[in-house]
């Protein structure tokens, strides 16, 4: 006997509906909106009805078939934004649930394999950041990609020269912090060649050294009085306002960095002793007291403002698909956009500003370095040090006299 077509058991009682079932679900849970879960109900619907003019059975279902139904309604108003991650939404679904084969692994390069193979080595033996081992793969494909334009994949063929010239054309198109970025990881990834064996000189050591003089400069950073009118200007009473006033007041009034803003788990929270367990660099973890104006505004947002989803993490993206945001840039947005709403001027606009400026507001109320250091996190005094040359008081008496000068 033949066996239906797609549409046709979607037009009658039968799995096909138990499908769109299961994923109307989903994406209820994913805090999509009553009208968008609509548009991508009705978008499978059509959807369905290609697959059956075409004669395709479900099991047949693939991303080369979502191209293809995509590509033939580019003429047409039904296809919106968003309708490719729809369709690749409702794939998953149908994998989860064993109705479409698994995708198919495309073989991926000696070059490909290559990184994903560090990239691990970073995450797991490292114990390294995602944010950092992004740019140190980012760095290490422009390397590869630089040196085996043409051809396969030939490590034995690295020479000095090949290390010396890429930072050369490298170096000077980045800012000093970004170039010595690139000489790290570029060290970093030819000690993992000589581990691995790949490679049997140490060219690590061939990688120059970019000039960057320790106390060259100051560190950027906002006044206490354009933290303070920043949190002050803040929106506290929609959700997302009551979400990034309390993202805002971990910056200022804890130094975290953005990363472990991320990071931060519902658990990671000691309600009853006051206590915040923060997920630092290194796979490390400190713990810090919670102001009482703190845990006030995280407890608000999670109260009346965190939509309900089944993830762990504190900070929720306010936008469907509801999870957590996808990195330390989603807290840089949301600084930028505090001080544009404040009206506050700033060279730099990242998370950080908060973090320089509160170690710069406590040297100045008298807290030693090492005070600084420890609710920082830092792991070297010379970390910490940077933030004398911001006490102009303390500095003044160490000036020597302007020769020519009045005495």
């Amino acid at each position: 006997m033949k066996k239906q077509p797609f549409a046709s058991r979607y037009r009658q009682p039968g799995p096909w509906a138990g499908y769109q079932n299961t994923f109307t679900t989903l994406i209820k849970e994913l805090g999509y909106a009553p009208g968008s879960i609509q548009n991508q109900t009705q978008l499978i619907t059509r959807f369905a009805e290609w697959l059956w003019r075409r004669q395709t059975e479900i099991h047949f279902l693939d991303e080369r078939l979502v191209q293809r139904f995509l590509r033939s309604q580019q003429n047409s108003r039904s296809v919106r934004r968003g309708s490719a991650a729809t369709l690749y939404r409702f794939l998953y679904v149908l994998r989860q649930q064993g109705v479409v084969p698994p995708q198919k692994k495309t073989p991926l390069s000696s070059q490909q394999r290559l990184i994903n193979n560090y990239q691990l080595y970073l995450l797991e033996e490292r114990g390294l950041t995602q944010a950092t081992v992004v740019n140190n793969v980012g760095f290490i494909t422009q390397f590869l990609s630089a040196k085996f334009r043409k051809g396969q994949l030939s490590l034995s063929q690295l020479r000095a020269p090949d290390v010396t010239s890429f930072v050369r054309h490298q170096a000077h198109k980045l800012s000093p912090g970004r170039a010595q970025l690139l000489v790290t990881a570029l060290r970093s990834f030819l000690r993992y060649l000589l581990h691995q064996g790949k490679i049997t000189t140490d060219l690590a050591i061939c990688v120059p050294t970019v000039a960057r003089w320790s106390f060259s400069s100051l560190p950027k950073f906002l006044p206490a009085c354009s933290i303070q009118r920043v949190l002050d200007c803040s929106d506290r009473e929609t959700p997302i306002g009551k979400r990034n006033y309390a993202i805002l007041l971990l910056l200022a009034r804890l130094g975290l960095r953005a990363c472990e803003v991320v990071a931060l788990n519902l658990e990671d929270i000691d309600w009853e002793k006051a206590r915040i367990t923060i997920r630092a660099k290194g796979g490390r973890w400190n713990q810090l007291p919670l102001p009482p104006d703190v845990g006030e505004a995280v407890a608000l947002y999670l109260r009346h403002g965190r939509p309900r989803c089944s993830g762990r993490r504190v900070f929720i993206r306010d936008r469907a698909p509801r999870r957590e945001f996808a990195g330390s840039q989603s807290i840089c947005t949301v600084v930028r956009r505090a001080l544009q709403r404040a009206g506050v001027e700033s060279a730099r606009k990242g998370a950080h500003l908060f973090r320089h400026g509160l170690a710069t507001s406590m040297i100045r109320q008298g807290a030693s370095l090492d005070e600084i250091g420890e609710l920082l996190r830092h792991r070297s005094p010379n970390t910490t040090a940077i933030y004398a040359k911001v006490d102009l008081p303390a500095l003044r008496p160490l000036a020597l006299p302007w020769p020519g000068g009045a005495r």
